[in-house]
């Protein structure tokens, strides 16, 4: 039943989401949009000298499960690295396409989201947030990086 997916913490999640804006000069910056439903989500990361986010901000024009994601996103990502982001997105999209179990560490609170994956219509903007962060930090690696630098 769909209502399963619409849990009153999710709804809390989508209600209350943090790093809401834009980052004056961010290191890397990304814009994913569902072609399904139109949900978007641009985010904008900074990375400290280690590569870790420092700074993080958000922008998200979704439903409540996308805005639920990037609430968690929000709330986990300061002190992440490339590879902890790539893990937890990995993870994160194996749970919802293939059943598979959620993300361990400081993005397990997304094991909530876990019914949308008998949703697959859902599947797309749930990890708009997750995929758009991947992708800024991705950026930022390259142009913060010596060897990125031209």
């Amino acid at each position: 039943m769909i209502d399963d997916i619409y849990s009153a913490k999710v709804l809390a999640l989508a209600a209350n989401l943090p790093h809401l804006g834009r980052l004056e000069a961010p290191d890397g910056s990304a814009e994913k949009t569902s072609r399904l439903c139109g949900s978007r989500v641009t985010v904008d990361v900074g990375l400290d000298a280690s590569g870790r986010i420092n700074r993080f901000a958000q922008d998200v024009k979704a439903c409540a499960l996308g805005q639920a994601s990037a609430a968690i996103l929000g709330t986990a990502i300061l002190g992440a690295s490339e590879s902890d982001l790539e893990l937890a997105t990995r993870a994160f999209r194996s749970m919802l396409k293939q059943g598979g179990p959620p993300p361990e560490g400081r993005f397990s609170d997304l094991a909530m989201l876990a019914p949308v994956k008998d949703y697959p219509a859902r599947h797309a903007s749930t990890l708009l947030a997750f995929e758009a962060a991947l992708e800024a930090v991705r950026k930022a690696g390259t142009r913060t990086s010596p060897a990125g630098a031209a």
